[in-house]
């Protein structure tokens, strides 16, 4: 940790023998949030707890305190402080949850830091931590700075003040890395800082930062060992251990292999040892291959060995039914409370093909070739099938990751590593399910912008979690995931062979430019064939060379040449079909010469042949079977277009500039706030914001809600009339606004521009006649809106997503088809503006049929509004602009409606660093 361990020090504790004792009298102090406690993961990628002290911790505080050196508690208290006083425990175990307090951070069952606040009042509270000695440098007061911090701003805090020594170095630093604006005073030899602890761009920029390299730590510890211990090698032939350790020795693993087996005194020519313990040199990881009832066994001793992680092959956990999802919390509870990370439990294992590793610590006897892509997928049964076709196809991997159930170690982990490893240049996952989507589009948003991301997910339709996979269903529609995927820059296919088609030509070819395509081949029939499948997937295709079935190869160089030398073209399509008894081998090394030339991307349908052809592969120094500019091949040329189509998506996606969210600037957050806390203060339990509170809620982000006066007579309707729009020289208009009439074409529910009393009668008289057989048709007087094209703006604060926008042109035909664009917030320029535009009734905004225009740019203004306000609050469960008429130079919100509630789990993705909570939590997972 950078910070020094004696460095906490509170005014109101810093001598605490002169403290006021306990009053036994007082009330039970509240309890702390649940969502308080937390498994984290510390600077070099182990793992710690996190939780709010408790009375019962007295005893863990008095150990640790005698472990702490004298110049830390010198730090601490700025005087000599060897023993703590029976008041002194007291005091520092004892506290509110609310004014005062601490966390207290656990490793192996005892504590090995704590941080604390004491409220000052005036929103001011003063903090300071307390760290063992020899788990300095391990960025341990940096995370009790960001819960302490989140859980301040819960109680209302708004700046933190510290005491300092002048020579306390790390504690300085510490406050002054966390990102916040610090300032200092000087008085009696102590240094006073005092920083605001709002959420910043730049405080949770620096969070995020630890928390990638955190995770990469991590991961790079499984994919880099030195050692490896297989703990249940067997001598038996055809068993999982005795597989585990010949893939580990055939793969030439340059590291260590142990073998753990009691009963046997060698496995595979290796001497075997009792347990992990009695290996005598270090253990990076272990790979876990033994009953699961005896799993927690191993996990103890390879704890007690200092081992780094874990990758449990075994089966018999959440897979099995609750008596395996038990046992699998307890295997990943017990795992990081000991520190360690943990692949699985039901898992295939690990590879990496860097030679200087050449590590197969998996089930696979396949090691897959040398190459630029990561892959990461949860199924083990499905793990051998896809490194089958990665060494069929000449794709080649760097990294590669089964996951099994999935129970501590994801894809947001592997992620975060990919991003910073240079041998990783496209990421693939395959995905059964996704534990905390926010976190996800997080990362994946950020990543994206370096490296592609192809993804598949399965159970796209249905939403559906996998047995043995212990996270919780998501509640948003299918096209709000998808949306998701969309806006990460994620390219979303649809099945394993369309991954690996995008996949290999990711890996081996340029970027396209843009979307428009020259086919060169020597079959009419196939290039017809790629030209009628480039239209549906958005490709234009502007230059077409059929060069007859006798073209040999200069025919192809000097077509494929000129295409790619025409500035109208961004990508070369060739189509070979060759002639009876001729090889195609000097095409094949024209295609090859041109692809590894040219700086615009060249896919072929080659022979018919899939992946990348020997004959179409360029040697790569790095070692790969088929470096950069191998030209892959496909099947079909149906695939070819598709494949190329995926690409063209990203890469326009790419280069889309997105302009910043909405300027906090420009919305009264604590308006709205004051809103969402009295109408909670008026029902804990929830409730629909009347009229007045709606309207003030969303005029605090700058939404102007119309007026809208409810009646039940003629009289009152004229009185509102008048009030809303007569008096100031606007018709109005009478609405039914009852449910079986709502925007109904085939119901006369609304009567326009009304002008005066009698034609208030009139509609009056007209409207209560039609709609007769509805018993409460509710009429309802606003002032009559220009005329526009009429579109609703929603949102929603989903579990697990945290906030979800949507947006589609109003009306009930609409909403049947389900015609809707979703977001998740933060949403930039570029997100409101492809939502906007994805919808297929989105011509109606842009002159369909003559129509005029309308100013799409204030729905955008509007959709940023709304999402600004959503991701803001949590506590509004749900909003909705039901009806917005914009116009070509107006844009008028005439009806809304909006719930605020308690959030009984906080967002999955806080301003603090957390791990997925434990299988079968409700928390974030």
């Amino acid at each position: 940790m950078t910070t020094a361990p004696g460095s906490e020090q509170s005014a109101s504790d810093r001598t605490p023998s002169t403290a006021a004792p306990t009053d036994t009298t007082a009330p039970a102090p509240t309890p702390a949030p649940l969502h308080w406690e937390a498994d984290v993961l510390l600077r070099d990628g182990r793992t710690a707890h996190v939780r709010p002290i408790v009375p019962e911790d007295a005893e863990l505080l008095v150990s640790f305190y005698a472990r702490v050196s004298d110049r830390s508690k010198y730090y601490r208290f700025f005087s000599p402080m060897p023993t703590l006083s029976a008041r002194d425990v007291r005091r520092f175990t004892e506290v509110d949850h609310v004014s005062r307090v601490a966390l207290v951070m656990l490793l192996q069952g005892q504590m090995i830091a704590v941080g604390r606040f004491e409220g000052l009042g005036d929103g001011e509270a003063e903090v300071a931590f307390l760290v063992e000695d020899r788990h300095q440098g391990r960025g341990i007061a940096q995370l009790l700075l960001e819960h302490l911090a989140a859980a301040g701003r819960e109680r209302g805090l708004e700046r933190f003040t510290a005491e300092v020594l002048p020579d306390n170095h790390r504690m300085i630093q510490t406050i002054r890395d966390a990102g916040y604006r610090v300032a200092s005073g000087y008085e009696d030899g102590v240094l006073t800082l005092e920083f605001p602890i709002d959420a910043t761009d730049t405080a949770i920029g620096v969070m995020r930062g630890r928390e990638q390299r955190a995770e990469a730590a991590s991961i790079e510890r499984f994919f880099n060992p030195r050692s490896v211990a297989v703990i249940g090698a067997s001598r038996r032939q055809d068993t999982i251990g005795q597989q585990l350790v010949r893939n580990l020795v055939t793969g030439d693993f340059t590291g260590r292999v142990y073998v753990v087996n009691p009963s046997a005194g060698a496995v595979s020519g290796l001497p075997a040892y009792q347990s992990v313990g009695d290996i005598p040199d270090e253990v990076d990881v272990a790979i876990v291959a033994v009953p699961a009832e005896a799993v927690t066994d191993v996990v103890l001793d390879c704890a007690a060995k200092g081992v780094h992680g874990l990758v449990v092959i075994s089966s018999g956990f959440a897979e099995t039914g609750e008596e395996g999802r038990q046992r699998q919390r307890h295997l990943v509870g017990l795992s990081r409370s000991y520190g360690l990370r943990l692949i699985g439990p039901n898992c295939l294992g690990i590879i990496n093909t860097d030679p200087a590793v050449s590590v197969n610590a998996s089930l696979s006897s396949v090691m897959p070739p040398r190459g630029r892509a990561g892959f990461f997928c949860q199924s083990g049964a499905l793990g051998s099938a896809i490194l089958e076709k990665v060494q069929n196809r000449g794709l080649g991997l760097s990294t590669f990751v089964s996951a099994g159930n999935r129970a501590d170690v994801s894809g947001n982990d592997l992620l975060q590593y990919w991003e910073e490893d240079d041998s990783t240049e496209v990421v693939l996952l395959y995905l059964e399910s996704i534990g905390n989507p926010r976190k996800f589009s997080r990362i994946a948003r950020r990543v994206s912008l370096r490296k592609p991301i192809v993804a598949v997910r399965s159970g796209r339709s249905t939403q559906g979690v996998p047995m043995g996979h212990t996270v919780r269903r998501i509640g948003a529609p299918p096209q709000a995931v998808d949306a998701m995927f969309r806006q990460a820059g994620v390219i979303q296919v649809d099945t394993l062979e369309e991954m690996f088609d995008v996949a290999q030509l990711l890996a081996h070819q340029p970027l396209p430019r843009g979307r428009r395509v020259a086919i060169v081949g020597n079959s009419d029939a196939l290039g017809l064939l790629a030209a009628d499948a480039a239209a549906p997937v958005g490709l234009e295709v502007t230059r077409a060379v059929a060069l007859g079935a006798d073209a040999g190869a200069e025919d192809f160089e000097d077509a494929i040449d000129a295409a790619i030398d025409d500035p109208e073209v961004d990508a070369v399509m060739a189509v070979y079909i060759p002639p009876l008894n001729v090889s195609g081998e000097d095409v094949a090394n024209v295609l090859a010469a041109v692809g590894e030339q040219s700086d615009k991307p060249l896919v072929s349908t080659f022979l018919g042949a899939e992946g990348v052809p020997e004959l179409l592969r360029v040697p790569d120094v790095a070692g790969s079977t088929a470096g950069r500019g191998s030209v892959p091949s496909y099947p079909a040329v149906e695939s070819a277009v598709r494949a190329l189509a995926r690409v063209v998506d990203y890469a326009v996606w790419l280069r889309t500039p997105d302009g910043p969210p909405p300027d906090p600037a420009q919305s009264d957050e604590p308006a709205a706030r004051a809103v969402v806390r009295r109408a909670l203060q008026a029902d804990p339990d929830g409730v629909n914001l009347g009229e007045d509170a709606l309207r003030e809620l969303l005029a605090a982000y700058g939404i102007d809600l119309w007026p809208v006066r409810r009646v039940a007579t003629l009289d009152e309707a004229r009185d509102a009339a008048q009030d809303l729009g007569w008096a100031a020289g606007h018709d109005v208009v009478l609405k039914a606004t009852a449910e079986p009439l709502r925007e109904r074409p085939d119901l006369a529910h609304v009567w326009r521009n009304i002008a005066d009393a009698d034609e208030m009668a009139t509609a009056w008289g007209s409207l209560a006649h039609s709609v007769n057989s509805v018993a409460e048709p509710d009429f309802v007087v606003q002032r009559t809106a220009q005329p526009g094209v009429p579109v609703s703006i929603r949102s929603i604060e989903d579990p697990l997503f945290g906030p979800v926008v949507s947006f589609g042109i109003a009306g009930p035909v609409i909403e049947l088809l389900s015609d809707l664009s979703y977001r998740i917030p933060p949403l930039g320029e570029r997100d409101a503006r492809a939502m906007v535009r994805e919808v297929k009734s989105s011509p109606m905004l842009f002159g369909y049929r003559g129509a005029e225009a309308v100013d799409v740019a204030l729905i955008e203004q509007l959709i940023g509004q709304v999402s600004q306000l959503q991701l803001d609050f949590p506590e509004v469960a749900s909003l909705e602009l039901g009806l917005v008429v914009v116009g070509a130079d107006h844009l008028s919100v005439l009806t809304a409606t909006a719930r605020v509630q308690r959030v009984a789990t906080p967002r999955s993705d806080l301003y603090a660093r957390r791990m997925p909570d434990l299988p079968g939590d409700t928390g974030q997972s």
